[in-house]
């Protein structure tokens, strides 16, 4: 007989977080690298074994029963400790080798650290990293990250963060659009350029009120929320747009605005989980992000 059908262990517990988490079999199975019908047999068993429905089926997937929402809490409290019983093996390391799994911003994924990384892996050979471009917040806890960058101050618990840099933001045009229209003198002669702004964030729109722009959301004539997508919409002309000027500055498609307009700078962030940071990799590659974004504060040869 399968090992699911005797008792309650870990697997289930794993498939019982991981489903109530993502809200549906496909999605949990995405997320622990499992098939489907083994995370089905899982839960099934988790049910079997704990005496009640766990979850019932809704038009998007599953969602929790009264008693499931109940027995979660305790689940999550089993997760979290095994996950900091694994973290805090793992931040006893001594090897400068294995893999440390970075996430960071579209953006900053896209354009900062493949450089960054690259000079990492020359100097540090046996370090292996993984890459995780979103711009939501990965779960430090549970592994989903080793090292988050972020451009705000991460606020999880158990969580070590330092701040390591301050990167400045510039307007910027394409090439082919200044061409064509000149560059604005002042701000004024702004209000009579395109620009890309944000879909579902207004704060683009908040800003530019702030300055005394009096915009709404028809202002922007393309708007997009993804921050990769977005630069490429700046590229190629769609629309003027804010950028990181260690980005802006080293694209030949683009030129910064020469005019005068406030835009106040992103922090820098890392973060990890403080069982993490006494690991000697998780710390080499820690301290590695922090001198590249210390030393190329808002310079632009950062991407060189």
């Amino acid at each position: 007989m399968d090992k699911d059908h005797y008792g309650l262990d870990w697997d289930h517990i794993q498939a019982f977080c991981a489903v109530a988490r993502e809200g549906s079999l496909s999605g949990a199975a995405r997320k622990l690298g499992q098939s489907q019908p083994t995370l089905g047999r899982r839960i099934k068993a988790a049910e079997v074994a704990l005496g009640t429905s766990l979850f019932t089926r809704v038009a998007k997937g599953l969602m929790l029963t009264d008693r499931g929402v109940e027995l979660l809490v305790h689940a999550q409290e089993m997760e979290a400790s095994a996950a900091r019983l694994q973290n805090a093996a793992l931040g006893q390391g001594d090897a400068v080798a294995g893999t440390v799994r970075i996430t960071a911003s579209m953006v900053v994924s896209h354009y900062v650290l493949p450089a960054i990384i690259a000079r990492l892996r020359l100097a540090e050979p046996e370090i292996e990293i993984e890459l995780v471009p979103t711009d939501t917040s990965e779960n430090l806890l549970f592994r989903e990250a080793d090292i988050a960058v972020r451009m705000y101050r991460p606020t999880q618990m158990d969580v070590v963060t330092r701040k390591v840099a301050e990167q400045p933001l510039a307007l910027y045009g394409a090439t082919s659009l200044l061409d064509r229209m000149g560059e604005p003198g002042s701000l004024e002669e702004l209000e009579a350029y395109p620009f890309v702004g944000l879909d579902r964030d207004d704060l683009i729109i908040r800003h530019m009120r702030s300055l005394g722009f009096d915009v709404s959301r028809r202002f922007f004539g393309v708007r997009c929320d993804n921050q990769a997508a977005f630069w490429e919409l700046v590229r190629s002309g769609c629309g003027l747009g804010a950028m990181q000027t260690l980005v802006g500055d080293a694209d030949p498609a683009v030129r910064r605005l020469a005019v005068d307009i406030r835009l106040p700078p992103l922090p820098v962030w890392l973060a990890t989980h403080e069982t993490l940071q006494h690991n000697r990799r998780n710390r080499v590659v820690w301290d590695f992000l922090a001198d590249a974004f210390a030393r190329r504060d808002g310079q632009s040869d950062f991407i060189q």
